[in-house]
């Protein structure tokens, strides 16, 4: 089938971890697609005001919060879904019982209830300024809110999520994991927009290297894995491509025939 529309992710697939830039390749490919009349959506679970990096990408529109807000690149909004106040307050007590740093997602910005050394080492892995301190039950209050950000390991998130029926959680990194409301996902982003564009899911490409990806890459019609995908995102891709510093964008486009 006639592709339709590519999805992205962000850290890791489009934007190094090493130079924090897209590589030249990448943009140049994307370019293409562009002018071929294919749809460029970038789907993260950054907030949609945090993409300073891409402003060189065409794209289209955005899943962010890792589909918990879906918009437009100029800013209208498809869909959003918040965290509803009790879900919220759950997980508050949640992080005061187990000791962990909480930080929530709003329309105003990015706010954490303490700093400790994995709230700043995460900050300075994805080149981003480390969130301010805030009483975030206020902020949470007076914002909206679709995007809790639990720092903790895997076995602490199985017990803390047992106790969230309503809300469901994706992990990139082993030391933090992403909150959204439950069934709110990169794959349900991808069929907002497969609805509000009119193309079929099977005349998707969705590219991704983190767990938060692994729902998108196999609802799309082709799932790409970046080469320094994880292994539970490599199994599940139809195909892996190289890395992002080794041009794995552009090389999987090329490989695929959309670019030349």
């Amino acid at each position: 089938m006639e592709t339709k529309a590519i999805f992205l992710d962000v850290d890791g697939t489009l934007v190094s971890f090493d130079t924090h830039r897209v590589p030249q390749s990448a943009i140049e490919a994307l370019q293409q697609v562009h002018e071929s009349g294919i749809k460029i959506i970038i789907a993260t679970g950054r907030a949609f005001t945090d993409l300073h990096e891409l402003e060189e990408i065409p794209y289209d529109a955005v899943i962010a919060l890792n589909g918990a807000d879906c918009v437009l690149r100029d800013g209208t909004p498809i869909s959003r879904k918040q965290i509803p106040e009790k879900d919220f307050q759950r997980v508050l007590v949640l992080a005061q019982h187990y000791g962990f740093a909480l930080a929530i997602e709003t329309n105003k910005g990015i706010f954490v209830n303490e700093l400790n050394p994995t709230v700043i080492e995460l900050a300075r892995l994805v080149n981003h300024p480390t969130p301010p301190v805030a009483d975030i039950e206020k902020e949470f209050m007076g914002g909206e809110c679709c995007q809790l950000c639990i720092y903790c390991d895997e076995e602490m998130e199985k017990e803390v999520m047992a106790q969230l029926p309503g809300l469901s959680v994706s992990r990139w990194n082993p030391f933090f994991a992403d909150v959204n409301v439950t069934r709110v996902n990169k794959a349900m982003g991808i069929n907002e927009f497969a609805s509000y564009y009119g193309f079929d899911v099977s005349g998707t490409i969705a590219f991704g290297d983190g767990g938060n990806d692994i729902s998108m890459i196999r609802a799309a019609g082709m799932g790409i894995a970046m080469g320094g995908a994880s292994e539970a995102v490599k199994s599940v891709a139809d195909y892996i491509t190289e890395t992002v510093d080794e041009h794995g964008i552009r090389n999987a486009l090329v490989h695929f025939g959309i670019v030349e």
